[in-house]
């Protein structure tokens, strides 16, 4: 397996399945008190773009393997990126200083780019509009988790489909199981990208345009709900035609399935109304927990470890629990 992780669609079926079980073996690890698998390990959080939980639990991740963390609090800002330093620059330095680098960029493409470069292990935490592929991940992850399979799933892709970089890379990832069914429910003026139609078309995977949410939501399996990304709008005009467009409320809610569930990337800015937390169907902050399993994963795999280790006794002997 690659040990850069630069987008979805470099992931087929049996990769995808290792790295699941990998990530529910980490999942035993982490309730178990961590381990020591990456003592001595040191890992690079570049991030140019605000983040949260994928920061947070990246850095967790590493912490909890026993591994060291790295990390400038706004590379745009506080990085000789403010100096008029390239990125390729910057990364030839940054990976003579670790052992793996998770780098956010606002470019679609900049993972890629740093991957020529570096001489360690790229991982991708989201490049603009592009793909956010550890996200799509743990979205499988979460799915699995709580319905059981992925094969046989119908899901509504709900919001921002144009910028909302987490809906293409699950779309993607999702091509590589069986009898699957996408609904895109978005505004008019943030429609999936015909690119990530094509790719779906090539693999043969259903999919439907549809902009009645509540038509779809009595239909689906999981409704994968999306934030309006404002701060890639090219106009507040734009912005306004598409904020607020979709609300999943319990009004919503009591049109779902009792075996359905609700997903959010995070973080939300009013298109989950509040008292829909406490639904059992409401997945998004277990899902949010999920990021730090998928990722001790990914980390394991990609400082060299080997991603089918985390279900074999040589991590099991590095626990601290």
């Amino acid at each position: 397996m690659e040990r850069h992780v630069l987008g979805a669609k470099q992931f087929n079926r049996e990769q995808l399945e290792a790295i699941l079980g990998a990530a529910q073996g980490m999942e035993q690890v982490a309730r178990s008190g961590g381990s020591h698998l990456l003592t001595g390990k040191v890992m690079a959080s570049l991030f140019f773009e605000p983040s949260t939980r994928t920061r947070f639990s990246f850095e967790s991740a590493m912490t909890r393997l026993g591994g060291h963390v790295i990390s400038t609090e706004n590379a745009s800002q506080f990085s000789s990126a403010i100096k008029g330093e390239t990125l390729e620059d910057s990364i030839r330095v940054i990976s003579s200083y670790a052992d793996v680098i998770v780098m956010r960029h606002n470019e679609i493409g900049a993972a890629a780019r740093a991957a020529k470069v570096s001489g360690v292990p790229i991982l991708n935490a989201g490049d603009g509009a592009g793909e956010h592929p550890t996200q799509a991940l743990l979205d499988l992850y979460t799915i699995q988790k709580e319905l059981g399979s992925i094969d046989g799933i119908s899901i509504a892709m709900v919001g921002d489909l144009t910028y909302g970089r987490t809906v293409h890379s699950l779309a993607y990832v999702l091509a590589n199981f069986r009898d699957v069914t996408i609904w895109f429910t978005a505004p008019e003026n943030t429609p999936i990208p015909q690119t990530v139609k094509d790719y779906l078309d090539e693999k043969g995977i259903r999919y439907h345009e549809e902009s009645d949410l509540r038509h779809v939501a009595e239909r689906v399996d999981v409704l994968y709900q999306t934030r309006v990304q404002k701060e890639r709008f090219p106009s507040q005009e734009e912005y306004e035609k598409a904020a607020g467009r979709y609300i999943v409320d319990r009004a919503l809610l009591d049109r779902m399935k009792k075996t359905s569930i609700v997903m959010h990337p995070l973080p939300r800015a009013g298109e989950i109304t509040p008292d829909c937390d406490e639904d059992p169907r409401a997945a998004y902050f277990r899902q949010a927990e999920n990021g730090v399993y998928l990722r001790m994963a990914l980390l394991a795999q990609a400082v060299g470890k080997g991603i089918s280790l985390v279900t074999k006794r040589d991590v099991q002997d590095t626990m601290i629990g």
